[in-house]
C-alpha cells in the first residue's frame, strides 16, 4: 500500500540466521471451549429491513458482563498461545532484533536540531535537541518515566519558531485524546500550560512565539470518552502561560458539525492557513487569515470541497499548493490572493506518470516527493517549476521527510525497504549530495534476502503490484510459509519498509508479500476511487487474485497462505475470510472495523462514511450489508485458524467491533480449527504502544502461524 528486482547482498546461511527441526510444529487445537456469549433480542429497522444485532451488550465495553468475558477470552487466547512450541524462541529472537538504534528525521528551528532517539528496547523513543554550536545533543523529554508500564506517549510536537518552545501532547493507553504541554528547550522544564480534549490537531505557533493555534472538541460526557462520537471541532488560540479556559475560539462552524481544522503557519509569519476537512475525504477547503491585520476576517480561498488541497509554502501574497484537481496524480499550482480566480492559478510542476504525493520548499527550491509504482522517487524543481534532476535514492524503497525553510541550505530524510531500517540522510540542496547521518545496525544477516515486484491480473482485469520478500534461493515448489498482507483504503500507499517483525518471519522460511490493492493511494486518487464506496468489492476482489497467483505461481499453497491486515485491513481480511475460507491456510484480522451497519456511532467512525458511505444512506446499506464481516459470518462454514487482535482502549475503531465478531465467528465455526481473539490492555489502535507490547504481540502473532501453517518449530 514492473519486474523490478532488488537485490541486498551476498547470501550468508550461516547459524546465525535460523534453525529449525525437520518435523512441524505439533499443532495446538484440542480442547477449546469458547466462552459463553449470550445471545439478545436487539433487531434494528435498515429502511424496512430488519437486521439482527445479537451482541449489542458487546458494545458497552465496560459493563460486568463485557468485561468478564473480555477476561474469559484472554484467558483462553494465551493459555492456547503459551502451549505452541518455539513461542518463547520466536520472543527471545524479536528482542534481539529489535535491540538496535533508530532515529527519526531531524529538523531545524532557530539554529536548533531537534530529533528522537531509541537506544533499542527503550518503551518510547527520547527527544533530543542539538543546541547551535553544541557539541552532543542533550535530552528534551524522555516519556519514560511518565508511565511504569510505557503506555504515555509523545503523540505530537511543534517547536516555535525561534526555537524556545516545544508543544507536545501525550497520548494514554494508546487512546486518540491528547493532552498538550509545553516545554522550555533551554532549560527542558515544563511550564504550567495544559490544554485537554483535543483530537486530531497539530499545534501552529505564532512567529513572536507567544502561543500556537490548535483543534479542540467540547468535553464528552463521563464515562463515554472512548464511545461517544467527535463532532463540533473549534480552531482556538492559547498564549502561554493563560488557562486553557481563556482560550479564544478562532474559528468555528456550528453549522456544519463534521468540519475539521488544521492549522498552519506561513514561513514569514504573516498568515494562518485552515485547512479544513471533513473525516477522512480526501478532498479539503482552505481558508486564511492575515494576522498582521486587527481582527482580520477569515478568507474562503479554496471553499468547493472539489479536491485535495496541501499548502506547501508562501512566497508573500503568492500561495502554494499540491493539487490533484484537474491531475488525480497531483500537481503544483501557485496561486495569489489577489486574484485567486481560478483562470489566474499557475501550473508549476505539471501532473506527470508518477503521483506527486508531497512538496516542500528549502533553499528556494521545490522539492517533490513521487510515487512511482508504490516507491519513492524525489524530484528537484526551482522556484518556476524548471526542473532541476532528481534526488539520488540509495535504491528502490521509502523516503520521507525533505522539510525545511527557504532559507535552510540542508534538509534530512530517511529512507528504508524490506532489508534497510530507516537510514538517516543530510541532503545538501545546492550540491544535491546525500550523506548518511545516522545509520542502524541490526543484528542479523540483511544481505540474505531479495526482494521483487510483479504484478497479477484482477478479477475484472486490472493490473496490481505486490512486493515478494524472502530468503535468496528460494523454492518455488508450492510449501514456502506464505504472509500476505495488504490495506487497501483512505488513499494510503503501502511501501516497502523495515519490520523486525517481517525479518523474523523470513529467517523461519517464510515469504513476506505486500499486495498494492485498489482504495490506496499507490497510482494516485483514481486508484483511490476504484476502490471506495460501491466499488469496495474490488478491494477484495485484488486481494483474493494476489492470493490465487501466490499459489499459482508456486510461492505458496492454500495451507500454507496466511493473512493480515489492520484497521480497515482488518475489515479487509474479515470480508476475503466470509467470501473465501477456503483459500487460505490462517487469518489475523487486526483492529478491523468489522460492523459495517453501526460503525460511524462511535467516536471518529461517522469521519469514514465519506470512504465506506452509511447504512442510513438507503443506496449504500445493501452494499455495506453485501461484504461487512459481522453481517456475513456463514454458519457452519470451516473458517481456517483466526487470531482477531484489538485493545481495550482503542477509542478510533471502538473494540465492540472485534467482539461482536469473534462472538459470531466462534458460534459459526463448523471445524476444529481455532477462533481466538487477542485483546490487548492498556493500549490503543497502536500508535505510541510502547516496545515491550510490539514485541509481545509480534511474538504471538508469528508463533499463532507457525502452529496455523504447521512450520517446523523455530531455533533461532
Amino acid at each position: 500500500m514492473i519486474k523490478t528486482h532488488l537485490a541486498f547482498g551476498s547470501v550468508v546461511l550461516a547459524a546465525l540466521l535460523w534453525g529449525c527441526s525437520t518435523a512441524p510444529t505439533p499443532p495446538v487445537t484440542a480442547g477449546l471451549a469458547y466462552p459463553e456469549a449470550p445471545r439478545g433480542p436487539v433487531v434494528d429497522d435498515y429502511n424496512g429491513v430488519k437486521v439482527a444485532d445479537q451482541y449489542r451488550w458487546m458494545e458497552e465495553i465496560d459493563s460486568a458482563e463485557t468485561r468478564a468475558w473480555v477476561e474469559a477470552e484472554n484467558k483462553l487466547t494465551f493459555s492456547f498461545l503459551e502451549a505452541i512450541l518455539g513461542r518463547d524462541a520466536i520472543r527471545k529472537r524479536l528482542t534481539e532484533l529489535w535491540d538496535y538504534e533508530r532515529y527519526s528525521v531531524p529538523f531545524v528551528e532557530g539554529g536548533r536540531t531537534f530529533f528522537t532517539r531509541n537506544s533499542g528496547l527503550q518503551a518510547q523513543s527520547v527527544w533530543y535537541v542539538l543546541d547551535a554550536g553544541g557539541a552532543e545533543p542533550r535530552v528534551l523529554l524522555d516519556p519514560n518515566p511518565l508511565s511504569k508500564d510505557g503506555t504515555i506517549a509523545v503523540s505530537t510536537t511543534s517547536v516555535s519558531d525561534d526555537g524556545q518552545w516545544l508543544a507536545y501532547s501525550l497520548s494514554t493507553a494508546g487512546s486518540d485524546w491528547q493532552e498538550w504541554h509545553v516545554r522550555d528547550v533551554a532549560t527542558a522544564k515544563d511550564t504550567d500550560d495544559r490544554l485537554e480534549w483535543t483530537k486530531f490537531t497539530g499545534a501552529a505557533w505564532t512567529k513572536d512565539g507567544k502561543g500556537f493555534f490548535y483543534g479542540r472538541f467540547d468535553q464528552p460526557p463521563a464515562g463515554a470518552e472512548r464511545k461517544a462520537t467527535n463532532y463540533f471541532q473549534k480552531l482556538s488560540y492559547h498564549r502561554l502561560g493563560t488557562p486553557q479556559s481563556d482560550d479564544p475560539i478562532v474559528y468555528r462552524r456550528d453549522d456544519h458539525k463534521d468540519w475539521q481544522f488544521g492549522p498552519e503557519i506561513t514561513e514569514d509569519g504573516r498568515y494562518l492557513i485552515i485547512n479544513v476537512r471533513v473525516g477522512t475525504d480526501r478532498r479539503t477547503m482552505v481558508f486564511y487569515r492575515d494576522l498582521q491585520q486587527a481582527n482580520a476576517p477569515v478568507v474562503e480561498l479554496l471553499n468547493q470541497f472539489d479536491a485535495a488541497y496541501s499548502f506547501v509554502e508562501n512566497d508573500g501574497p503568492v500561495f502554494f499548493f499540491r493539487t490533484d484537481l484537474d491531475a488525480p496524480r497531483g500537481r503544483l499550482v501557485a496561486i495569489d490572493i489577489r486574484t485567486p480566480d481560478r483562470a489566474a492559478w499557475r501550473t508549476l510542476i505539471p501532473e506527470g506518470r508518477d503521483v506527486l504525493r508531497g512538496v516542500s520548499l528549502v533553499h528556494d527550491t521545490f522539492i517533490a516527493s513521487y510515487l512511482r509504482d508504490a516507491s519513492n522517487a524525489v524530484l528537484l524543481y526551482e522556484m518556476d517549476g524548471k526542473p532541476l534532476g532528481e534526488v539520488k535514492l540509495p535504491a528502490i524503497g521509502s523516503a520521507r521527510g525533505f522539510d525545511g525553510k527557504r532559507t535552510d541550505a540542508v534538509t534530512y530524510y530517511s529512507f528504508t525497504n524490506f532489508s534497510t531500517p530507516g537510514t538517516i540522510n543530510r541532503f545538501d540542496v545546492a550540491t544535491r549530495t546525500s550523506t548518511v547521518f545516522r545509520q542502524p545496525r541490526v543484528n542479523a544477516d540483511l544481505g540474505a534476502y531479495e526482494t521483487s515486484q510483479v504484478f497479477f491480473t484482477s478479477k475484472d482485469g486490472t493490473r496490481v503490484p505486490m512486493f515478494l520478500t524472502h530468503r535468496k534461493g528460494l523454492k518455488l515448489d508450492g510449501r514456502n510459509p506464505t504472509l500476505l498482507y495488504a490495506y487497501g483504503g483512505f488513499d494510503i500507499p503501502e511501501m516497502p519498509s523495515f519490520s523486525v517483525s517481517n525479518l523474523v518471519w523470513m529467517e523461519m522460511g517464510g515469504v513476506y508479500a505486500l499486495a498494492n490493492l485498489r482504495g490506496g493511494g499507490e497510482y494516485g486518487e483514481a486508484w483511490h476511487q476504484a476502490g471506495m464506496l460501491e466499488r469496495k468489492q474490488k478491494v477484495f476482489d485484488d486481494f483474493i487474485a494476489a492470493a490465487e497467483w501466490l499459489i499459482a505461481n508456486r510461492y505458496t499453497s492454500r495451507d500454507r497462505l496466511s493473512i493480515y491486515g489492520g484497521s480497515n485491513g482488518g475489515l479487509l481480511i474479515g470480508a476475503v475470510l466470509n467470501q473465501r475460507p477456503d483459500l487460505f491456510g490462517a487469518a489475523i484480522p487486526a483492529v478491523g472495523v468489522m460492523d459495517m451497519l453501526r460503525f460511524q456511532k462511535f467516536t471518529i467512525g461517522w469521519a469514514w462514511t465519506s470512504e465506506y458511505g452509511s447504512s442510513d444512506d438507503p443506496r449504500m446499506f445493501p452494499i455495506l450489508r453485501a461484504y461487512s464481516p459481522l453481517h456475513n459470518v456463514k454458519p457452519a462454514a470451516c473458517y481456517p485458524p483466526t487470531l482477531i487482535t484489538t485493545a481495550d482502549h482503542d477509542d478510533r475503531v471502538f473494540p465492540a467491533h472485534s467482539f461482536k465478531y469473534a462472538a459470531t465467528l466462534q458460534a459459526a465455526q463448523g471445524c476444529a480449527d481455532p477462533i481466538l481473539i487477542r485483546i490487548e490492555t492498556r493500549a490503543g489502535h497502536g500508535a505510541g504502544r510502547p516496545t515491550s507490547k510490539q514485541i509481545n504481540e509480534a511474538t504471538d502473532r508469528l508463533a499463532f502461524l507457525t502452529n496455523a501453517l504447521r512450520m517446523p518449530v523455530p531455533r533461532f
